[in-house]
Formats: C-alpha cells, structure tokens, sequence
C-alpha cells in the first residue's frame, strides 16, 4: 500500500500552493506603499507644472497636481479614441499603455467604465472591450452617449478651448465624470464619500488653466485618500472656478513621458489591493507637451 499525505499536510501544501500563485497574480506592483515623498513643484514641459503635496491632517494624504497652460506653445489634448461601430467601444488599457500607444506627455485616467469586476477573476484586462459611462468623443469622433445627467468637459476646435458641460457647436474631444465637486470658485455643498483615492479635472475662472488632480489612498501610513468633499476644496486651494469628480479608487493613475519615451507613474495608483498595479480602465486624458528648449 503506498504511503498516503495526511490530511492536514495535503491542506498546508494547498494553501500554500494558492497563495503562492496569487502573489504570482500580483505582478506587477509592490505588497507594500512607497516611501512617504517631499512635497515640492517642478516644471516638466512648457507650459506643464506639476506639484506633489504631503499633508499629514486630518490623515495622510499624498496629493498630484498637474496645472496645464492651454495657451502654450505645443500644448495639444487628446482623449482616448474609441469606435462608435462597435457595442463596446473602447479597448482598456492602462494609463501608462495610453501614454505609449498615442505618443501623449501626460496622462490621467478618465470616465466610470463597464463591465467591470475585481478579485481573482478581474475585468477588464488590457485589451478587453468596455464603453464609458458618459458622453465621449475623441478627434471629433463621438463614440458615447451619456447613461445619466454626468458632467462633461468639451474641447473644441478653437485651440484648446475648453468648458464644462456646454458643448461646443464643433467637438474634437469630450470626457466625463461622475459629477460636479466645484461650481464659481466654491465646493458643491452635499458632497459625502469616505476617504479614498481619486482623480478629479478642472479648470480657472478664465478656462485657460486645466487642472489634473490625483490623490493616492487604500496605503496606510502613506496616503488615505480624501472625501469628495476634501477633493473639491484641494481643487479650490489650486485655483479650480469649475471641476467634476472623475472615476477613482483603483483606476486613479497620473502618468508623464521621460525623457527617453517611457511612461513614468507619478503617483502610487493601487489595483486590486496592490500599491503600484495601474488598472486598465476605458478612456484617459492626455496632454501633449513640448520639452523646455524644443
């Protein structure tokens, strides 16, 4: 007779088997957050500033700010293309894959998306078709309509010409989000939410500043995230007039091009449970940019 495992031995092996291959699953990304950053701004292209902010009350909190200058010399938007033909328009990719792919200087993820899942069997993976929750178009091409009254942000023909939820009689590019946070300088009273990360858009009183705000959050003792009604006075603090929520939580990923062409991740995005994993999710928001001196 051969010899038999018990059966408490064949359970611990296939235990250990199972959370053997989910560490394996979790690639790529770190088990644990970054060190905490310094807070500081820098210029990473002409009319591009970006600002990293550390708060540490009413909890720690990791803040990205991009502020674009929509007037400056080679500064072009781009929101991912998608194909109206089709019932699930868009292919998902990461934010860092949209960055590669389009040739974009910066990048932020973008509209809530469908279908969508998370655990062992996630949805989507990149490639996977999914459609936006509102209204999008991308190159003059409109490939969504909205489900709900959301919020969304033109782009004309005009250069650069941007506005919230008034579309313009020519659309190049249109992106949506969950709802308005800022409305004449000031947060929208009402907004709940308990912390978590998130990416919001907006723009200054005179609409020639875009603002990109990203805050890291699910990564104790690094960055806890905000409420919405924290976010909506970050963008106040700088210099929002008008700003929506967009999607957030795991999708919540802010990316800019180095010098040699590769994406670098500027926040500390968490898939899945797992700081540093970007998700590939259904549009983005791109900017080009030219580098100081070209």
């Amino acid at each position: 007779m051969q010899n038999q495992i018990p059966f408490e031995k064949f359970w611990a092996v296939f235990a250990a088997l199972i959370l053997a291959g989910l560490a394996c699953l979790s690639l790529p990304g770190s088990s644990t957050p970054p060190a905490l950053p310094t807070s500081g701004s820098q210029e990473l292209f002409q009319g591009v500033t970006y600002t990293k902010e550390v708060r540490t009350s009413p909890r720690p909190v990791v803040i990205h700010v991009v502020e674009v200058d929509l007037r400056a010399a080679g500064i072009g938007i781009l929101v991912t293309p998608g194909d109206p033909d089709q019932e699930l328009p868009l292919e998902a990719r990461t934010t860092s894959e949209f960055l590669e792919e389009f040739g974009v200087q910066i990048a932020v993820n973008g509209d809530g998306f469908t279908p969508w899942r998370s655990g062992f069997n996630a949805y989507p993976r990149s490639g996977d078709r999914v459609d936006v929750l509102g209204f999008a178009a991308s190159n003059g091409v409109v490939y969504s309509q909205p489900r709900d009254d959301v919020p969304t942000l033109y782009f004309g023909r005009t250069k650069n010409k941007a506005v919230f939820n008034r579309p313009p009689s020519k659309i190049l590019h249109a992106i949506s989000g969950l709802e308005m946070i800022v409305k004449s300088g000031k947060p929208l009273p009402g907004l709940g939410g308990d912390p978590q990360p998130r990416t919001a858009i907006g723009l200054n009183r005179s609409g020639k500043t875009l603002i990109i705000v990203v805050v890291d959050g699910r990564q104790s003792g690094y960055s806890e995230g905000v409420t919405v009604a924290e976010l909506a006075q970050i963008l106040v603090d700088y210099g929002a007039h008008e700003a929506m929520n967009m999607d957030g939580g795991g999708s919540s990923t802010l990316v800019m091009e180095a010098e040699n062409g590769q994406p670098v991740v500027l926040n500390s995005p968490i898939d899945n449970q797992i700081p540093g994993r970007e998700r590939p999710v259904g549009n983005h928001l791109g900017i080009f940019a030219r580098r100081g001196g070209d």
